[in-house]
């Protein structure tokens, strides 16, 4: 049984082909009777919940059936639900040609395509939702009240998004009462190997943002920390295609005061940016038998920062069960499908590509499993947790960030919101949470 990853704009009922499910279990052909005439998100998602179970029975039979009823249903370019199946879909196809390569027949393999953006480009991605905005908006707001008095200011920034946080946070600062203070910022050569992608290296980008802190009178120092190992001068602009190669043990070596060449009179801010998940929470086997994720939250708590910032999307995606993190995934990542349908139309190039970078966590998500299954996201529950028990207690974000989040906010579709929830800011679609922000403090941190 061959088929492309296309599909119809009018749901099927799968039920009426009877040949096509001679063999089916029951179970299967139960869970759709109440799908009959339309397939909504909630039997899309039993679908893909039977498949990924047969597949982690090796039920091939059955995985190939439900693949094929689920290939009827998705469409790249249909309503969001059709165009979230055809990722899914996508993903299980990837998943079940390299595990039963002589028993499934659809193409397998990775079909994504990633491309590299310029700065404009990577500009108007960023803007399209505030998915990455509200964390900016958030964090700098949090960090200009950290670093109130100071003259001077290093930051260590772990992001995906090539500091475009900064210029509005150095326009801010230009037009600090005070004046503006000197500023550090560094950032690691390496860099996850997911989009978006950037069609330069980090030393460019710094030199713009340099650029463009002289044009509001501040004084910033650009520094890329290298890995002599691993780091290239094109490594920026690659995807590797083992996700596992990101370098964990070169990162946290690099991380000390010395390498990092940290100063008694500078500030030091700490910010991560959809970063952390991609650190291996899986236990080593070392003495302490931490994790990579852990051992970094110990080593930068350990460099006593002024202020820690965390943003991340709020949803736990770090699950063995394959079934489990469908079922996650597939109820928070129709968000962002959701969210592009409202102000985009179907055909909107920029939209689609939107929806492929999604895709190729999807399929990262369904895909992989051990080291080479780098999306490890947890919400932002966990995450506090996790922070108290490393030794931090959060900072309440005041009502002037909240202003100022509620004013981004009001620039995109009405149905963003946000709410407070005990130490975090929370980015909501429609009621439903996206995106945490949390600023922490180490304690034990004298100012």
């Amino acid at each position: 049984m061959k088929a492309e990853l296309r599909g119809s704009t009018t749901p099927i009922n799968p039920l009426q082909n009877s040949s096509l499910f001679s063999n089916t279990q029951s179970s299967l052909s139960g869970a759709l009777q109440g799908c009959l005439g339309s397939l909504d998100g909630a039997c899309i998602e039993q679908l893909l919940l039977h498949c990924a179970s047969a597949l982690e029975r090796n039920d091939v039979t059955l995985a190939q059936q439900v693949m094929w009823v689920l290939n009827n249903v998705a469409c790249s370019l249909g309503d969001p639900n059709q165009r979230l199946t055809s990722w899914f879909l996508r993903a299980l196809i990837s998943r079940a040609s390299r595990v039963y390569p002589a028993a499934i027949s659809f193409n397998g393999g990775s079909t994504l395509q990633t491309r590299s953006m310029s700065v404009i480009e990577l500009a108007g991605y960023v803007d399209l939702i505030p998915w990455h905005r509200f964390g900016f908006c958030a964090s700098n707001s949090s960090i200009l009240k950290a670093i109130e008095g100071c003259s001077r200011v290093h930051i260590l920034d772990f992001s995906i998004t090539y500091c475009m946080q900064w210029p509005t946070f150095i326009d801010a600062l230009g037009k600090r009462q005070e004046g503006p203070p000197s500023l550090r910022i560094s950032v690691p050569s390496w860099r996850p190997p997911v989009p978006p992608l950037l069609n330069m290296t980090s030393e460019e980008v710094g030199q713009r943002l340099a650029n463009f802190a002289k044009s509001r009178d501040v004084l910033l120092e650009f520094n890329v920390i290298h890995d002599q190992d691993h780091s290239s001068p094109t490594d920026d602009l690659a995807v590797s295609k083992e996700p596992s190669s990101f370098p964990y043990d070169s990162l946290l070596n690099k991380l000390n005061p010395l390498t990092l060449d940290l100063r008694d009179d500078e500030a030091l801010v700490i910010n991560c940016q959809n970063w952390l998940r991609y650190l291996s929470d899986e236990p080593r086997e070392t003495a302490q038998g931490l994790s990579f994720r852990e051992t970094f939250l110990e080593i930068v708590k350990g460099l006593f920062p002024r202020i820690i910032i965390i943003v991340d999307e709020d949803s736990d995606l770090a699950a063995s069960s394959l079934t489990s993190r469908i079922a996650t995934s597939f109820n928070y990542l129709w968000i962002p499908f959701d969210a592009l349908e409202t102000f985009l139309p179907k055909d909107s190039p920029q939209r689609v590509e939107y929806e492929a970078d999604i895709g190729h966590k999807i399929e990262n998500i369904i895909g992989f499993e051990g080291n080479q299954r780098i999306e490890r996201l947890e919400s932002g529950a966990r995450l506090s947790q996790r922070m108290r028990n490393a030794g931090c207690y959060g900072v309440p974000f005041d009502d002037e960030t909240v202003r100022e989040v509620k004013l981004l906010l009001n620039e995109h579709a009405s149905g963003w919101g946000m709410k407070k929830d005990d130490d975090m800011l929370v980015l909501t679609w429609k009621g439903h949470n996206s995106v945490y922000a949390t600023a922490w403090v180490p304690v034990g941190f004298e100012d």
